[in-house]
């Protein structure tokens, strides 16, 4: 988690920085997690990933002085394969029972980040939470 979460998202700034100053402006969108936002018990390390990436997209935020925008979205369930990814059964098997009742679709998470790279240049939306109404 830490290399693909962290690591990841700085590889990609890294990637895209130099571009992006040559051109003078752009827009980094990374993604966080709800499980940021509320931790639960045994996804410790996930939410440890999920807030170190806020906390690198705010100081990237800040290092821009305008010249770029930073967005960073924080989806909640969403149908997809990541549950299947946890190692723990009785958590894989709780969570995978929770989003087959409410998560979302992956066209809502796509939608917010048009929603934010569509906004005018002067206008840098921070950061977006976007999961099911029934979810907690």
């Amino acid at each position: 988690m830490i290399d693909v979460n962290i690591k990841g998202t700085l590889y990609g700034i890294a990637a895209a920085l130099p571009i992006i100053k040559e051109q003078g402006s752009g827009h980094f969108v990374n993604m966080m997690s709800t499980a940021g936002i509320s931790i639960v018990p045994a996804m410790g390390v996930y939410a440890r990933t999920k807030n170190a990436i806020r906390t690198i997209s705010e100081a990237l935020r800040q290092e821009s002085e305008g010249r770029w925008r930073v967005t960073g979205i924080s989806p909640g369930l969403v149908s997809s394969e990541f549950v299947s990814n946890i190692k723990n059964e009785s958590i894989r098997t709780a969570i995978q029972q929770k989003a087959d009742q409410i998560a979302i679709p992956p066209r809502a998470i796509a939608e917010a980040v048009a929603y934010a790279i569509d906004q005018p240049d002067n206008v840098d939306v921070g950061d977006i939470i976007i999961r099911p109404t029934a979810q907690n």
